[in-house]
């Protein structure tokens, strides 16, 4: 399997411990690392939805181990951490969701923030690790509504507990980076992305999953802030942009450590209402949406991410535009519906992805 700049052969046999493996990006990457050889090894809380990428695609038997553990538990996660003596580690286990952030504030700072330091402060006691990828979220930088994207150094914030608990674990990263690893060989890096969407994606208050779920039923879509823009990007974009770091992590940890934004090209940074009507275009019948009068909680209205450095220092780029990557997200979806072979379809939409230059 090819992919620019991601090398099949580096994976085979390196062993991944994967957080959040139950998760839509982390099962994604739980098949894409198994088809490239690599053991992974998943660490995460069971799934919490139903349907479950992680249950509809068996994907425990992709996994050379999967257990199911909250990384808030700090003794369990270093005893688990240092028998495995893994190579890479990717965190990716987070409680995701903003408005689910209004209801429970202390659940979120407590996974996002106290987990990410839990994660680090085993990491640091295992010496077979080479390379620390921690996925936050483009929703770190503190939102000044700019029509410009947010670079890596811009000023860190956010206005819900879950945008806030992201900036707070950058924050710790770079603190553990400084205090613990600047003497060690080993490359960390944070890693921001756009709103990803694909198949397998059942949470909920969130706009394409939402969409499936009311096209499938056909009934209307309520939407909440149809003129919000946000950066889309198929979930295989970003994941493609944390395989080539981790991997080049691995071989020149001081030069690459740092932050990293992976988000789509500023044609895809594009409003809630041009996403639906995207969807609408491409769905088999016809659909409508309509929107929500009632009272919601703050959310921004702006966000764009500038990825230059990305571009430049490891020659990554977005592939799929919105267009196709709501395409294959409603192809997925189909193929779910219809009883077709989906963990098949998810190796065929990597293959697929991988094969573009």
């Amino acid at each position: 399997m090819s992919q620019s700049n991601i090398s099949s052969n580096f994976w085979v046999d390196k062993k991944v411990f994967l957080t959040g493996h139950t998760g839509f990006k982390g099962g994604w990457l739980v098949v894409w690392l198994h088809m490239m050889g690599a053991k992974v090894f998943g660490y995460s809380l069971s799934p919490n939805i139903s349907p479950s990428l992680f249950d509809v695609l068996a994907l425990s038997k992709l996994c050379e181990r999967s257990k199911f553990a909250d990384i808030r538990d700090l003794e369990i996660l270093q005893k688990d951490m240092s028998e495995i003596k893994p190579d890479i580690l990717i965190h990716m286990a987070a409680q995701p969701l903003v408005r689910a952030s209004y209801i429970n504030p202390i659940e979120t700072f407590s996974t996002n923030l106290m987990g990410t330091v839990n994660i680090l402060e085993a990491a640091r006691n295992v010496n077979t690790i080479k390379s620390i990828v921690i996925v936050t979220t483009d929703k770190c930088y503190e939102n000044k509504e700019w029509v410009w994207g947010y670079r890596e150094n811009e000023e860190l914030g956010g206005y819900d507990p879950y945008s806030c608990s992201k900036g707070c674990a950058e924050l710790a990263v770079n603190a553990y980076r400084r205090s613990f690893f600047g003497g060690v060989d080993i490359g960390i890096a944070t890693v921001r992305a756009g709103n990803v969407i694909g198949g397998g994606d059942w949470s909920e208050d969130r706009l394409v999953p939402d969409a499936l779920k009311a096209f499938s039923d056909n009934k209307a879509l309520l939407i909440r802030n149809p003129l919000s823009t946000r950066p889309w990007q198929h979930v295989l974009e970003p994941l493609s942009g944390y395989l080539m770091l981790a991997q080049k992590l691995y071989e020149k940890p001081s030069i690459l450590s740092g932050a990293w934004n992976f988000g789509p090209q500023d044609s895809d940074v594009l409003s809630v209402k041009d996403v639906v009507e995207t969807m609408i275009e491409l769905w088999p019948n016809s659909v409508q949406w309509i929107q929500d009068e009632s009272s919601n909680p703050h959310e921004a209205f702006a966000l764009k991410l500038d990825c230059s450095k990305a571009k430049k220092e490891l020659n990554w780029k977005s592939k799929w535009n919105i267009k196709q990557s709501l395409a294959r997200t409603i192809d997925w979806h189909m193929a779910y519906l219809s009883g077709e072979n989906l963990l098949q379809k998810t190796r065929n939409q990597i293959n697929e992805y991988s094969l573009v230059e």
